[in-house]
């Protein structure tokens, strides 16, 4: 069974299990069923269709998945997908959570998605008077739980950023380096566009009339568009880092090549010095300057020494050396 919990709430508290059977999913007046499934078959789809009235398209869609964050009105009914996410090592992985919320009921769908809502069900069961007042509570309380797992990814992505970052600045990026930043923007650039219809599903909530939602609930959902603001913020900004990193290291690449550059061009000169020189004496001619001198070899070996010291603290003084 794909069933993972689900139960009937009578004044925000939980009166008993729901079987998906006709005597387990009948509804008194003022109960819901909240019922939670992990990636169901169609014969339990079906079975909840028949009872609850689900329309033939959203079953459809929650049985084939890979459907993208959305609001859609089926008569007096609501069809909502939201995209979670985790990252695995730099990927992140995504996963869909399709809900189908009417009067009496809340049926949760998930789909690739590892965090379940056992937590966030005792949260709200221990909180009875947020419970008690419908399912578009629950549909709120939902979609913040997804939305607050956007979070640790972004935090994570944070901290891998200020890494590169401090690398980039004590020695060379590696060719690894250089394909985990290009990964990560990679990454981060899907993340935000699954972010976008995320934004617009909130904000959809909250600002059309729609059934289900009651005019007091719009402002939970205001919130929720919040949240997914301040993250796509966070993800231009990260980015963009990502962006300034590369730019940074790509500087300081050339800056320490231009020192080295600079130190042999600097050390190329001062051996010219005696190279020249030896060139010179090198010659065969018989005639040629102090070339029988007792100490001319020695006088040449001073010049040389002088000539490439006066050099050395030239260069040293403009920091070639």
């Amino acid at each position: 069974m794909s069933i993972v919990a689900a139960y009937v709430y009578r004044d925000g508290r939980r009166v008993r299990e729901a079987s998906l059977t006709e005597e387990g999913l009948a509804l008194g007046a003022g109960d819901f069923a909240w019922i939670g499934l992990l990636q169901p078959d169609q014969r339990e789809l079906r079975t909840l269709q028949g009872r609850f009235g689900l329309h033939p398209l959203a079953v459809e869609d929650a049985l084939s998945a890979h459907q993208l964050a959305k609001v859609e009105v089926y008569g007096a009914e609501l069809f909502v997908v939201a995209r979670t996410a985790e990252l695995v090592d730099d990927h992140i992985a995504y996963g869909e959570t399709h809900m189908f919320v009417g009067p009496s009921h809340i049926l949760t769908v998930r789909h690739g998605s590892a965090r379940g809502h056992t937590e966030l069900r005792a949260q709200l069961e221990a909180a009875p008077g947020m419970l008690a007042k419908g399912p578009d509570y629950v549909l709120h309380a939902i979609l913040d739980f997804v939305v607050d797992g956007y979070a640790p990814i972004v935090d994570a992505i944070e901290e891998s950023v200020l890494a590169l970052e401090h690398r980039a600045q004590d020695t060379f990026l590696s060719r690894e380096d250089i394909r985990r930043i290009f990964t990560l923007r990679r990454e981060l650039l899907r993340f935000r566009r699954m972010l976008g219809p995320m934004e617009e599903l909130a904000n959809r909530l909250e600002l059309l009339d729609l059934p289900c939602i009651d005019t007091d609930a719009k402002p939970y959902f205001r919130d929720v568009a919040d949240h997914v603001r301040r993250v796509v913020s966070r993800v231009d900004g990260l980015r963009e880092g990502l962006a300034s990193v590369f730019e940074v290291a790509s500087l300081l690449e050339q800056q320490r090549q231009g020192a080295i550059t600079r130190k042999l061009a600097a050390w190329a000169a001062i051996l010219a010095v005696p190279t020249a020189v030896a060139g010179i004496y090198g010659m065969n001619f018989d005639v040629m300057p102090e070339l029988r001198w007792r100490y001319g070899y020695y006088v040449v070996l001073g010049l040389i020494a002088v000539i490439c010291g006066l050099l050395f603290l030239q260069f040293r003084r403009s920091r070639w050396l």
